[in-house]
C-alpha cells in the first residue's frame, strides 16, 4: 500500500476518481474528447502512455463503452494543476527515488518481456500491467485496456506540447529503462527523445549517463547495444560532439562497442568541428575496438587529412584501405579534387580527374564545380569556361552552382559583359538565380558605380521573391557611397528597415564612411547616436572612422572625446586610430599630445608602422627641422621599417624647405637604388626648388627627365617653370612652355593666363597680354584681379 497523506490513501482517490471520470463521461459527454491542446478554462491531462507518468500521481482515465475502449480516452477532467514546463500534473503526493526504482526494476524483468512479447500485447490489461505493482487494490478497475491501444495513443499523443514524455523531470534510473524500452520496441525516436532529456541534465558526467545505461540493461553482458549508438548519434546532433568522444571513451573504457555507424557520425561531427586532430584518435580507438572501417569512413578520413592539408596522408590511407578491399568512390575523389583545387594545386586536380576514368568511375556536377572553382580563384577565368563546355560534352547539366562560381569568378575580374553573359546563360537554361547569383552582379555593378544596374538586379531579385540580406544591401549603400550620394544611401538604409531586415554595424560604419569623406559630420554624429539607441555596438572600426574625419576637418578636440568614448567601451584601438589623431593634432602642433599618444600606443603594446613615422617627419619637414625628423628616421629604419615614397618625398620636401637641394638631390638618388621610384611630388618638389634658385635649365632638364621616366608633367609642374621664366623676363620661353604643356594635353588653368600675362605686362608686352585674356575667357576662364 502506499504511504497515505492527509487526504487519504492515493489508491482510494483513484478509485473515486476513475468512477467519477466514468460517470461524468457517461452522461455528459456522448462522445469522447478530441486529444487537443487543453481549452483555456478547464485543465486536462493526456493519458497517453503507460510510461509517461505525472510525477504528481499514476492515473489512467476508462471509456464509458467498450468500443471506445481501443482508442483510450483522450482527456479526463481531473484536478490537475500546472506545473513548470509543459506537463500537466495531478496533486497527488509524487513517487519517491526508492518507489520509481521498484517500478523501474519490474520494467528491467517481467514488465520488459512482457511488453516486448508481440503474441500478450492485445490481451494484457493495462492495469494488470503496472498498477498492481503498487497499487494491488486497483487491479479490478474496469473495463481493461489493452496494451496496443495504449500504443497507438501514444503514437497519436505524442506530438502535443504537453504529452509527459517532453515534461516533468524522471529519475535518471527510470528515464534510461524507458531508453531501453523504446529502442527494442524499436521506437527510436522515442528513444532518442529521452536520451536528449538525459544527456542535458546539467551536472551529469558522460561516465554518469553510461553507467546508468549500462546498470539499466537487460543485455549489458552484450558487448554492443544500439542504445550506445544512439547515445552517440544524439550527442552529435544536439551539436556535442566533445561529449560524444567522452562517451565513445567511457564505453570503450568498459569494454563496450559501438557500430561502424555511429563512429562515423562520431567522426564526422568532429570534422565538422574542425577538430582535425581528434578525428584521427576517434579513428585509432575505433580499429582498437575491433570496428571495421567502410567507404563511409574512408571518405571522412580522407576529409581529415585534405582539411589538415596532408595530401601525402590522403593518399597513403587510401591505399591501406584498398588492401582492406575498400576502394575511393565517386565522394573520394571530389574531395580530393576539390581540396587540390582550393590549395592551388589545379595539375594535381586534373590528374585526378583523367585517373578517375581509369578507375570506372564518372565525374558528376560537382566534380566540375569544385574544378571551375579552383580556376577561378587561381584567376584563370578562360579554362573555367572550358571545364564548362568538357562537362557539358560529357552529357553532364549545369547547376545554379556551377555558373554561380563562373559569375563569382567574372565578377571578381569586374568583366561585366562576359558576367552578364553568363547570367543571361543561366536564366536562358531554366534555372533560377538564387541569393548569390544577385549577390555577385549586385557587387559586380555596385562597385563600378552603375548603380541603376546594380539597383535593377536588386529589384529582380525581390520580384522573384527572395529576401535580400544585410550584405546586399549594404553593397548597394557601399556602391552609393563611394560615389558621394550618401543621401541615397540613406534612402536604401531606410528601405531595408521597412523589409525588417535590421542595418548592421558594418552597414553604419560604410554609411558613416561615406558621411565622414562628405565633411557631414554633424550627419554622421546623428547616425552613430541612432545606431546606438537601436540597440547597434558600435565597434573600433565605428569610431576610428568618427575620429579620422574629425581630425581630418581640424575638429581634433571632438576627435578626442571619441577615443575616450572608445577607451570607456573596453574597445581597443588600432594603429589606423592613433594614425589619425596624432596627424590631427600635429595639424594643430599640438606636440605634447602627440607626445602622451605615442606612449599610450606603445604602453598597449601597438607599434607605430611606417605611416606613423611619416606623419611625425612630414611634420618636422614642413618647418625644415631635419634634425627632428632624421631621428625618426633612424628609429624607423633600426625597427626594419623601410621608407616609403611618401617618407621620401617628405625628406626631399624637408630639405628644400632647410634650402639643402643638393642632400634633395640625394636623397631622390638614394631612393632610386632602394627600388622606390619618384612620383609627379619628388620631381614637383625638387622642380620648385630649383625655381627658386632661379636655376631654370636644372628645373627644365629635370622636366626632361621626369617624362623619359614615364611620370607625365601636370599643369602644377608647368605653371612653376612658366612662373620661373616669367620673374626672369624671359616670356619667350615661358610662350614655349606654354604651347609644350597644351601638346602634351595638359589644359593650362587660370593661373597659367595669370602668370604668362602678368609676365608679358612685366616686359611692356601688353598686345600679348591681352591675346592670352582673350584666349582666357575663350577657354572658359574667368580673370581674377590679379592682373
Amino acid at each position: 500500500m502506499p504511504p497515505a497523506n492527509e487526504h487519504g490513501s492515493p489508491w482510494l482517490l483513484l478509485l473515486l476518481g476513475s468512477f467519477i471520470c466514468t460517470f461524468h463521461t457517461g452522461f455528459f459527454f456522448p462522445r469522447r474528447m478530441p486529444l487537443l491542446s487543453p481549452p483555456l478554462d478547464q485543465r486536462w491531462v493526456p493519458t497517453s502512455s503507460w510510461w509517461c507518468l505525472p510525477s504528481g500521481g499514476l492515473t489512467l482515465g476508462v471509456a464509458r463503452r467498450a468500443r471506445h475502449a481501443s482508442g483510450l480516452v483522450g482527456m479526463r477532467r481531473w484536478p490537475w494543476r500546472k506545473m513548470s514546463g509543459q506537463c500537466w500534473r495531478s496533486g497527488f503526493p509524487s513517487m519517491e527515488e526508492d518507489e520509481w526504482a521498484v517500478l523501474a526494476e519490474w520494467l528491467q524483468g517481467k514488465g520488459q518481456r512482457l511488453m516486448l512479447s508481440s503474441a500478450r500485447l492485445p490481451a494484457l490489461p493495462t492495469h494488470r500491467f503496472f498498477l498492481r505493482i503498487r497499487w494491488p487494490s486497483l487491479v479490478p478497475l474496469k473495463p481493461p485496456i489493452p496494451l496496443d491501444a495504449l500504443d497507438r495513443s501514444f503514437k497519436k499523443n505524442l506530438p502535443l506540447p504537453q504529452t509527459p514524455l517532453h515534461g516533468g523531470k524522471l529519475p535518471s534510473k527510470t528515464l534510461c529503462t524507458m531508453i531501453h524500452i523504446c529502442v527494442r520496441s524499436r521506437r527510436f525516436s522515442d528513444a532518442q527523445s529521452l536520451l536528449l532529456r538525459l544527456v542535458r541534465r546539467k551536472g551529469a558526467s558522460r561516465a554518469e549517463v553510461v553507467d546508468a545505461l549500462v546498470s539499466t540493461a537487460n543485455d549489458s553482458a552484450r558487448p554492443r547495444s544500439p542504445v550506445f549508438d544512439l547515445l552517440i548519434r544524439t550527442y552529435v546532433q544536439a551539436r556535442k560532439p566533445r561529449e560524444a568522444a567522452e562517451a565513445f571513451q567511457e564505453l570503450k573504457a568498459r569494454g563496450l562497442a559501438v557500430s561502424i555507424d555511429a563512429c562515423n557520425s562520431l567522426l564526422s561531427g568532429s570534422v565538422r568541428m574542425d577538430w582535425i586532430d581528434r578525428a584521427r584518435e576517434i579513428y585509432s580507438d575505433m580499429v582498437d575496438m575491433g570496428v571495421s572501417p567502410n567507404i563511409y569512413t574512408l571518405n571522412i578520413m580522407v576529409n581529415v587529412f585534405c582539411k589538415d592539408r596532408r595530401f601525402d596522408g590522403a593518399e597513403s590511407f587510401i591505399s591501406e584501405m584498398s588492401k582492406r578491399g575498400i576502394f575511393p568512390d565517386l565522394v573520394t575523389y571530389n574531395t580530393l579534387i576539390d581540396a587540390h583545387s582550393r590549395a592551388g594545386h589545379l595539375k594535381e586536380a586534373l590528374q585526378l580527374l583523367s585517373s578517375m576514368a581509369d578507375k570506372g568511375l564518372k565525374p558528376d556536377v560537382s566534380t566540375y564545380n569544385a574544378l571551375m572553382n579552383g580556376f577561378c580563384k587561381n584567376m584563370q577565368h578562360e579554362k573555367t569556361k572550358d571545364l564548362l563546355d568538357e562537362m557539358l560534352g560529357r552529357g553532364l547539366v549545369p547547376n545554379v552552382s556551377t555558373f554561380n562560381i563562373l559569375l563569382g569568378g567574372f565578377c571578381k575580374l569586374g568583366d561585366a559583359g562576359e558576367a552578364l553573359r553568363i547570367f543571361n546563360r543561366m536564366t536562358g537554361s531554366g534555372l533560377v538565380p538564387d541569393i548569390v547569383s544577385f549577390s555577385s552582379m549586385i557587387n559586380l555593378f555596385a562597385k563600378k558605380g552603375d548603380m541603376n544596374r546594380a539597383l535593377a538586379y536588386l529589384r529582380e531579385m525581390k520580384a522573384i521573391g527572395l529576401v535580400p540580406d544585410n550584405v546586399i544591401y549594404t553593397m548597394v549603400i557601399r556602391g552609393f557611397c563611394r560615389l558621394g550620394s550618401t543621401s541615397e544611401a540613406l534612402k536604401i538604409r531606410d528601405e531595408m528597415v521597412e523589409n525588417g531586415c535590421l542595418p548592421d554595424v558594418v552597414t553604419y560604419n560604410t554609411i558613416l564612411n561615406g558621411m565622414c569623406k562628405e565633411r557631414r559630420l554633424l550627419d554622421a554624429y546623428q547616425l552613430f547616436l541612432e545606431m546606438v539607441e537601436r540597440g547597434t555596438a558600435p565597434d573600433f572600426c565605428t569610431f576610428t572612422t568618427l575620429i579620422n574625419g574629425y581630425c581630418k576637418d581640424g575638429e581634433v578636440e571632438e576627435a578626442l572625446r571619441l577615443f575616450d568614448r572608445m577607451l570607456d567601451n573596453n574597445l581597443k584601438p588600432d594603429i589606423v586610430t592613433y594614425n589619425s589623431l596624432i596627424a590631427g593634432c600635429c595639424k594643430e602642433g599640438n606636440m605634447d599630445k602627440v607626445t602622451e599618444l605615442w606612449a599610450d600606443m606603445l604602453a598597449g603594446e601597438i607599434l607605430p608602422n611606417c605611416f606613423t613615422y611619416g606623419i611625425l617627419i612630414d611634420y618636422y619637414c614642413s618647418f625644415g627641422q631635419m634634425e627632428e625628423a632624421f631621428k625618426f628616421w633612424d628609429e624607423m629604419v633600426e625597427h626594419g621599417i623601410a621608407p616609403n615614397l611618401v617618407t621620401y618625398n617628405s625628406i626631399v620636401k624637408g630639405h628644400c624647405r632647410a634650402g639643402d637641394t643638393p642632400k634633395a638631390e640625394k636623397v631622390m638618388k638614394k631612393m632610386i637604388r632602394n627600388g622606390v621610384f619618384p612620383d609627379r611630388i619628388t620631381y614637383n618638389t625638387l622642380i620648385c626648388q630649383f625655381v627658386k634658385e632661379e636655376k631654370m635649365l636644372e628645373a627644365f632638364e629635370l622636366i626632361n627627365k621626369m617624362e623619359h621616366k614615364g611620370v607625365m608633367p601636370d599643369v602644377i609642374t608647368y605653371n612653376m617653370v612658366i612662373l620661373g621664366f616669367c620673374q626672369l623676363g624671359k616670356t619667350r620661353e615661358a610662350n614655349s612652355m606654354f604651347k609644350r604643356m597644351i601638346k602634351k594635353g595638359v589644359q593650362p588653368d587660370k593661373s597659367t593666363y595669370t602668370t604668362l600675362m602678368n609676365g608679358h605686362v612685366s616686359v611692356d608686352n601688353v598686345k600679348e597680354a591681352f591675346c592670352l585674356h582673350d584666349e582666357m575667357i575663350q577657354r572658359g576662364l574667368v580673370p581674377d584681379d590679379k592682373f
